[in-house]
């Protein structure tokens, strides 16, 4: 028998599946460990079973067996640890084998019938060019899936109803709640159906996986890329390798106010489609970036990633907030610590950074945020209805054009103020406000025009009342 740590692999069914060394050993061994009790070959195991069942599957429960196999491992007569499918598949093994080393402690692996191998078998796939694996006890913790749906995955050692729950509320951020899935345990499928009943499945155990077909109703951010870049390509499309960051400037715009469109008209399909346009403009100029070499994808990805992750101390951090006031000094603690280091300044300002570019309305609201950080605000909105007022009476007080200008500014500054302290947009208002003048302007017109009337030809208290029938039917 091998002495130290002997890690052998059971298959994914019964004893049928154990390789014929895997067999020699466990017939003649006086005592085995296994992973769990809950394996079909378990039961042909002759020697006396000692189980982990009771540790989870979660980093933390691989790190606690890997530290009992290794203790075990320390003792004359050495350890044996049986595993479902191959000694690759179970987490704490890695774990393992790193522990014994420091310990010099001998290792040995005996390979087994993978889950995986199994597992297509029994989904008669041959897909492993694009397969994607992430085990179960991986997506625990994580908020957003790390597979693109439009490959296939496997997802292995969905060993319970609970791990199902929390694997599926991952799944579920990038793939629709009706999307179907399958579970193959041991060599056979057992259940197809959505994702979103997953975890309403009984049958869980540790040579449980999950299968995820290619979604052809989404894409991943890898393939987008490869079109883009293949649109930039020498044998791609004429128009898109001509463009420059300077010629694409007016698309970036548009299809910016597209999307705020799509979002004033609470229209989620619209939003999709305007989101996926704005997406082009980003990743267009990343490939004629990529192009002559500036940067690339990852770099843009992760500057956002570093950032939210910096400005975030008290999620991924230890920092402690109560409520959003202290989420928001930080934020500008930490923006100006940036500024100051990327300025080579003592005292950067705290109004660096606003846009010079941002329309007129979305500039003064942010400027004025800003400013409101540091301690510059009205002590109630008393004071700010009262300067809205004091500057409205100084645009009649203007002597000459420009002052009147800078005095039709500022009431325009003030109004941005008020908005902000009611928690209103006013970038968003005017829109609103802009679309509904438009909608009874135009049913205006058709009143008009149903009497016969041109509207150049009407006196205002005529227009007035077709104002007055306009606005009612919206009513």
């Amino acid at each position: 028998m091998p002495s130290g740590i002997t890690i052998i692999g059971l298959g994914p069914g019964d004893s049928q599946h154990w390789t014929r060394l895997a067999g020699t050993i466990l017939q003649q061994a006086a005592e085995v460990y296994v992973r769990t009790t809950h394996h079909p070959s378990v039961a042909d195991i002759p020697a006396k079973i000692y189980a982990f069942d009771e540790i989870n599957r979660s980093a933390e429960g691989a790190q606690q067996i890997a530290v009992q196999v290794v203790r075990l491992g320390q003792r004359a007569e050495g350890i044996i640890y049986a595993v479902p499918g191959h000694p690759r598949e179970d987490a704490a093994v890695p774990l393992i084998r790193n522990l014994a080393a420091t310990e010099n402690i001998p290792v040995t692996i005996v390979p087994g019938l993978s889950l995986l191998e199994a597992s297509l078998l029994a989904l008669e796939l041959d897909v492993y060019p694009k397969l994607q694996v992430v085990a179960a006890a991986e997506m625990v913790g994580r908020h957003h899936p790390p597979v693109a749906p439009d490959q296939p995955a496997l997802v292995p050692g969905l060993s319970s109803q609970p791990l199902a729950t929390q694997v599926k509320q991952v799944l579920l951020n990038a793939y629709a709640p009706d999307f179907s899935v399958t579970l193959v345990q041991g060599a056979e499928p057992i259940w197809s159906g959505p994702l979103a009943e997953l975890d309403q499945q009984l049958q869980f155990d540790e040579t449980t996986v999950l299968f995820l077909p290619a979604d052809p109703a989404n894409s991943s951010l890898p393939a987008f890329q490869e079109t883009i870049a293949h649109l930039r390509a020498p044998e791609g499309c004429p128009w898109d390798r001509e463009q420059t960051h300077q010629s694409l400037r007016p698309f970036l715009l548009e299809e910016t106010y597209e999307v705020l469109e799509a979002l004033d008209a609470a229209d989620p399909a619209a939003l999709a489609e305007e989101l996926g346009d704005l997406l082009l403009q980003i990743v267009l100029h990343t490939q004629i970036a990529t192009g002559v070499g500036d940067f690339r994808m990852g770099e843009v990805i992760g500057h956002i990633n570093r950032k939210l992750v910096r400005r975030h101390p008290h999620v991924f951090g230890n920092v402690t907030v109560n409520g959003v006031a202290d989420v928001t000094a930080n934020w500008e603690a930490i923006k100006q610590e940036e500024r100051s280091t990327r300025n080579n300044e003592a005292s950067p300002s705290v109004l660096d950074g606003v846009p010079a570019a941002l329309p007129a309305l979305a500039q003064a609201l942010a400027i004025s945020k800003r400013a409101v950080r540091v301690g510059f605000e009205w002590p109630d909105i008393e004071g700010v209805l009262d300067k809205l007022i004091e500057e409205a009476r100084e645009i009649t007080e203007a002597a000459n054009p420009a002052e009147l200008e800078a005095e039709i500014g500022d009431l325009l500054f003030s109004a941005v103020n008020l908005a902000r302290w009611r928690n209103v947009d006013p970038e968003s208002a005017l829109r609103a406000t802009n679309a509904r003048f438009t909608r009874r302007f135009k049913k205006l017109e058709a009143l008009a025009g149903a009497q016969g009337k041109v509207l150049s030809q009407m006196t205002i208290a005529e227009l007035d009342a077709l104002w007055d029938e306009a606005k009612r039917f919206e009513q």
